[in-house]
This record gives structure tokens, sequence and C-alpha cells, in this order.
């Protein structure tokens, strides 16, 4: 075959795929709703047990909130025991005062067709959360900038299977620490019209991020409604930190979520056992989503658990492991015996690259994510490295899993067109529905078709280069970022951010802190 051939060849194949996914943004659902019954690995009998080990945490181990007198005296105006920075709650009372929180809210997107669902039988993904590097096949590891910050923003927006823009796509090392927060607000209003997080670095930086929501979305609209969903992670163990009170105090007094999220590598940060690190979890989680109610009762609030193991021989992290999908699916449980939305699962790895590892603990995960009943699932594309990498290449492979994960969601179809009848009547014993009229019918949606995946002939896959599948999707997102075209965006609202950033900025001096 001539160069020329293959080269048109890759033109057909490329165009096919654009005009299944447009660059004007992938048209998908704005969110999963769930077809499929959840799965439980802990019985009511089993979550009683951990509730009640939960229960003696509160009263007898409590949790420090510190270098936050305000929060002291809201819990004990409240009836829980401070002693110093440590807080014990009576048995119940955080259960009880949950109650106020939703079981479900509507996060709104500027584009209104974007927004999302947050709880129930509804399940959103959002891309890889924090790191400070970034990866890709030409450049290597490095530094993330602002301009992959950008581009990330731009993948997740022109994918069909992501749902939400996320919050720190990568960490922008090229701007002041204690500026880079308006910039990536700035980037997930601009690249992209799905929902968007909050920055949660600093209580200052809490009500920048509220502020340029009410330029987005006006102030009276924000106060009555979700427009940002923000990470407020526990210290664990059993530790609350001043930056994330101040943070979640901000929040929860807007009227916007906080997924209230332990962060926890069990052996280290917990106990070694899953029942354990569960009642834990419980613990640090209820006082967190309690604490919301309590600032401001109705607030959107998410429990949230990001639990992984760490290698006793090494104290690496691991993932994909068989004790993480318990926890995982343990801790789902636990958040529906409160009628809360879940946080929790993705697409982790420990691997460096994105190779066979990174692929099989990934899979691992983000099936025991759908399985379990997650609500919201951060890190589900892009994470790479026990989440210090956002990989270019991972974020292409990851995106095509959920896909996968769309249909596996869906469940069954068993409408009439489903069972085909008609196919089988037509065909008969000993022939091929290649022909049939109901194969004809649906051929172009009959399967989800991979992105990624190479089905062809071993001949067809030399002509094409000899591509793996990290190349192949090294090739794919160069071409969704060549033809992205980004959302409208109101001049006026525009122009608004920027006079509010400019501002801002000038009023205090730069710092890395």
């Amino acid at each position: 075959m001539s160069d020329a051939a293959v080269s048109a060849g890759r033109r057909g194949r490329s165009a096919r795929r654009e005009r299944r996914i447009s660059g004007s943004g992938g048209v998908g659902a704005p969110y999963i709703s769930r077809n499929i019954p959840f799965y439980d690995v802990l019985s009511d009998e089993g979550a009683e047990k951990i509730e009640a080990s939960t229960d003696r945490i509160l009263a007898e181990i409590g949790l420090e909130f510190r270098e936050d007198p305000e929060v002291l005296d809201i819990w004990k105006a409240a009836g829980a025991e401070v002693d110093g920075e440590r807080v014990r709650f009576p048995k119940g009372m955080l259960q009880e005062l949950v109650k106020t929180a939703p079981a479900q809210f509507t996060q709104h997107a500027r584009n209104p067709a974007r927004s999302v669902e947050i709880g129930g039988n509804n399940l959103v993904f959002a891309p890889v959360y924090g790191p400070p590097f970034v990866t890709d096949l030409d450049n290597g590891r490095r530094y993330g900038t602002i301009e992959d910050f950008r581009n990330f923003v731009k993948l997740a927006y022109m994918s069909p299977w992501m749902h939400h823009s996320g919050g720190t796509v990568c960490e922008p090392v090229d701007l002041p620490v204690n500026k880079r927060h308006f910039d990536m607000v700035y980037s997930h209003i601009k690249y992209s019209d799905k929902p968007f997080m909050g920055s949660v670095t600093a209580p200052e930086r809490a009500e920048d991020s509220v502020k340029m929501a009410q330029i987005v979305f006006g102030e009276e609209f924000v106060d009555q409604n979700c427009v940002m969903i923000q990470l407020i992670n526990a210290n664990s163990p059993l530790v609350f930190d001043a930056t994330m009170l101040g943070a979640l105090k901000v929040y929860a007094r807007a009227n916007q979520a906080c997924i209230v999220s332990p962060f926890i590598l069990a052996g280290a940060m917990s106990p070694v056992t899953v029942a354990g690190t569960l009642a834990q979890v419980l613990a640090e989680a209820l006082a967190g989503c309690a604490l919301t109610q309590l600032l401001r009762p109705g607030a959107p609030v998410v429990f949230g658990a990001f639990v992984s193991s760490i290698s006793m021989q090494s104290g690496a992290p691991t993932f994909g492991s068989p004790e993480g999908t318990l926890l995982l699916n343990g801790a789902s449980k636990l958040a529906r015996r409160l009628n809360l939305p879940f946080r929790s699962g993705g697409s982790f790895t420990a691997s460096k690259v994105p190779d066979a590892q990174s692929a099989q603990e990934s899979a691992q995960t983000i099936t025991a994510t759908v399985q379990s009943g997650v609500n919201f699932a951060l890190h589900a594309a892009g994470w790479l490295e026990g989440g210090l990498c956002s990989s270019y290449e991972k974020f292409i492979l990851d995106a095509d899993q959920l896909g996968m994960m769309h249909v596996l969601a869906r469940g069954i179809d068993l409408s009439d067109e489903a069972m085909a009848m008609d196919a089988l009547q037509e065909v008969g014993p000993g022939g091929h529905f290649l022909g049939a009229a109901h194969t004809q019918r649906n051929f172009e949606s009959a399967f989800y078709r991979s992105s990624i995946a190479d089905n062809n002939s071993y001949e067809q896959w030399l002509a094409d280069g000899e591509l793996d599948a990290a190349k192949r999707a090294n090739r794919i997102w160069k071409e969704q970022l060549a033809a992205y075209g980004g959302p409208e965006l109101d001049p006026a609202i525009d122009e608004a951010l920027q006079d509010f950033m400019t501002n801002r900025k000038a009023s205090f001096p730069d710092s890395n802190v």
C-alpha cells in the first residue's frame, strides 16, 4: 500500500471519529442515570457493626479541628464536648445533623444542557485533580503549566464521556501560588461550559471563586443554587486543618457543595483492615458533612472517600487492589444509609507510564466505581503515578473506558426492538445476521466503538505504523486540541471576570505560599 493510500485511510478514520465526537464539545448525556442495581459486598448487619464502631470513635476518641476557634465554638453550641481542639460527639448527633442535607442536588453549568444531578442513581465523571506534574510521549514528565491546564480543560470539554470540567486538572506552577486560582477558575469558565470546581487552598481563594461564579450566574442565583462543587479533605487520621475548614465555611455558607472526603492510604493513615478503615472514614466524613449543616442547613454536601492501601514492603501507595475495591464498595453503602450523595473511585494507577499496569489498575477501579453506586467520580481520566502526574495519553485512554462505563450503566435493553424477534425469524437456523433488516437498522449503535482499540488485521496494523495504545492516544489528543472550538462566553461576563481578576491580582503581591 502506498504512503498516500495509508495517509488517506488515516484521514478517513479520523474524519469518522470526528463526526462521532465533534469539536464543539462531546455530544453525550450530561451525566449517567444508572439502570443497573448497586453491587453490595457489605451486608446490613455488617454496616451496622461498622456504624457502631464509628459511634465509639466519635464519642471516645473524637476528632481535632485545628486552628479554628470559630468551628470549636460552633461545635460546643451544638452540644459536642470540646476539649482544646479535640471534639467528641454524643451518639447519633452527627447522623441527626446530616438529615437536613439534600439526598440529590443539581450542580448548574453555565450551559443549562450541561447541568448535572449529583446523588440518587446518577453518576458524574470528572477529570484528574491535583497533580503537580504532567506528561506526554513527546515531552516527557515535567511541571504543569497554565497551558497544560487549559489543554486538559479543553480535552474534558470535548469528551462526550466526561460530564464535568473538574478543578485542579494539573497544578500550573508557572503562576504564583497565591494567584493561580484566578486563572484556573477562569479557564474552566472560558474554555468549557460544563460544571466546574472552586479553589480550596485558602479561605480568600474560596471567596474569590464564589465571586467569579457570581459574575457568571448572578449573586441571587448562586445564593439559591449550587454552581460549584469543591473538595474538602480530612487530614487523616481524625483531623481537619485550618485551610480545609476555612474553605468549607466559605462554600457551605454560600450554599455551594462540599465533597467532604477523607484521604486515606490504609496501613499508614488508617488501620490495615477494611472494617477498621471504613469506621474511620465514616467518622471523618460524618463530622465534616454535619459541620456544613450547622453553617447552613440544607447546603449540598457529598460524603467522600478517597481510600487505597500501601505496600507493606515499601510504604508506597497501591491502586487497583481488591482491598481498595472493598473499601470503595463498603463506603458507598454507608453513604446510602445516610441518604447522602457519595464521591469515590476514578481511574487510579501507581504506574509511571500509560502501560499494562495502568490499564489494569484503572479498569479495576473504574468498574468498581460504577458497580458500587458512586455519584461523583473525581480522577476519572488522566491520573498517573499515584496522582502525581496528569497524562495526556492516559486521559484519552481513560475517556475511552468511561464510554464503556456508560454502556454498562445502561444495563440490558429489553425493548421489543432489542428482543430482535424479527431478526431471529428472518435468519432462522444456519443463517447469518449481517444482512438482516434488524442489523441494518441498528448496526451504527449496536456496540460500543472504542476510539483506542485496534481491531484490524496484523497486516493493517503494520501499515498503520505499528502503534500501541499509548501512541494512538498521543495522536488522538493532538487531533482533538487541533479541532477544539470553544463554547461562547458572553463578552460582558468575560470582561467583568477579567476586570475582577486584574484588580484582585493588583491588590496584593505575588507569593509562592
